[in-house]
């Protein structure tokens, strides 16, 4: 079998903790609607802390562990990035522009040779 990137839910811990979250979600998004005597305000924060217990939910279980791995990984390496001086980033911008802007004018000498050859020797429409 090939190595998958997918990754499931092993052990019933896990799954409890999945069914748990998915079910603070369900039960935020039904009072969500359910509560609609109350004010907005009221059925939205009701709404944002069952989301928010479902995510404290996940991180607890061993998907939600290696989540916050990945992430603490992440951001280790992006510690390492050597990122460009202001200088170094201004000259490159204007290399680009400078490529851009001799490009343009390549390709418009281009379409008015081609235009011309078409239609003023070989049409003979000018």
């Amino acid at each position: 079998m090939a190595n998958s990137s997918v990754e499931t839910v092993n052990g019933v811990s896990n799954r409890i903790l999945l069914t748990l979250g998915v079910l603070l979600v369900v039960a935020g998004i039904a009072a969500f609607y359910l509560l609609d005597m109350y004010a907005w305000y009221i059925r939205s924060t009701t709404l944002a802390v069952s989301i928010v217990a479902a995510i404290a939910v996940e991180l607890v279980s061993a998907s939600g562990q290696s989540f916050i791995k990945f992430v603490k990984d992440s951001y280790r390496e992006l510690n390492k990035i050597v990122w460009p001086t202001s200088k170094e980033a201004s000259q490159t911008t204007l290399v680009v522009f400078g490529f851009v802007f001799l490009m343009s004018i390549y390709l418009w000498v281009s379409d008015k040779t081609i235009e011309w050859v078409i239609f003023s020797l070989i049409l003979g429409w000018r």
